[in-house]
């Protein structure tokens, strides 16, 4: 199975190209959709969601035209955008029966067999007495992924689901879709690099609606094997070395700046050999850094 997009194009009135003539090719399993705010990560998960129509290009899953067969999309999709609504003083229970109930779960013993399924799924059964509006933030996001999951979907669509949810939270969010990705195709749209590299084994990178880079998460970090350096830095000495080198990125260890920096050579200057990882590739496909 695999979801096929050739030249998706979208503009809004306001000027902005939110998606530049997009092509990818995204095979079953997780996918890691990169992109700092602003990258059009969102208006590509809403355009293959079928919530808005895009200007110009083809999406098709198999034979499935997506951009305009919305409604047999909508049968075998499963949908978690990065913020949902849920009805006030409505228990888990009762909301995920009524879901179900719109997905075509007609028979009512079938349907609760689903629903508390689901439920022990991402643990939260004993909670299917409660208000989800009572649920914390992480609980709501379990909820979004079991009502995502009704019907078995071919195409799983998750967008920002770990922004702000605590390490163990996190940690469950892994284990459940690792789980899930193994049958069918799931794109993950996120800012966090490390949602990447636990759960993907194919990537793209994007940013002012165009794709920087797109493949497998192994030959990313191949392409940059060698070429990272670090070293550790006063506070006032950061700007000249960023005059001076080619800085990835860097971040404060123990109070004090330490700079990862792209040299096909050693760089000297006081720089050793860092080992490289995905958030290096992400700054250096999304500053251009060669």
């Amino acid at each position: 199975m695999h979801l096929t997009i050739q030249n998706l194009t979208k503009r809004y009135s306001n000027g902005v190209t939110a998606l530049d003539n997009v092509t990818l090719t995204i095979n079953q399993g997780m996918f890691g959709l990169l992109g700092p705010n602003g990258a059009g990560k969102s208006t590509l998960m809403r355009t293959l969601a079928t919530l808005q129509d895009a200007d110009s290009g083809t999406v098709n899953l198999e034979e499935l035209d997506v951009l305009n067969n919305k409604n047999e999309v909508r049968k075998i999709l499963g949908y978690l955008p990065q913020e949902f609504g849920v009805y006030p003083r409505t228990s888990a229970f009762d909301l995920l029966d009524h879901l179900a109930l719109l997905k075509g779960f007609n028979n009512k013993t079938e349907r609760k067999e689903l629903v508390n399924f689901l439920l022990q799924k991402v643990n939260l059964y004993e909670y299917r007495k409660k208000h989800v509006s009572s649920f914390s933030g992480g609980m709501k996001q379990r909820f979004g992924i079991a009502q995502c999951l009704i019907g078995n979907p071919k195409l799983i669509i998750v967008d920002e689901p770990t922004a702000g949810l605590d390490p163990g939270e996190r940690n469950r969010f892994y284990n459940i879709f690792s789980e899930i990705g193994e049958n069918t195709i799931v794109i993950l749209s996120t800012h966090i690099v490390q949602d990447v590299r636990e759960l993907c084994q194919q990537m793209a990178i994007m940013d002012k609606g165009k794709v920087l880079f797109n493949g497998d998460t192994d030959s990313a970090l191949i392409e940059i094997k060698g070429k990272v350096w670090e070293r550790k830095v006063e506070k006032n000495e950061l700007m000249e070395f960023q005059k001076s080198h080619k800085i990835i990125s860097h971040k404060l260890v123990g109070g004090k700046p330490l700079i990862h920096a792209f040299s096909e050579s050693e760089p000297g200057n006081g720089f050793t050999k860092a080992e490289e990882n995905l958030e290096d590739v992400f700054f250096v496909k999304l500053h251009g850094i060669e």
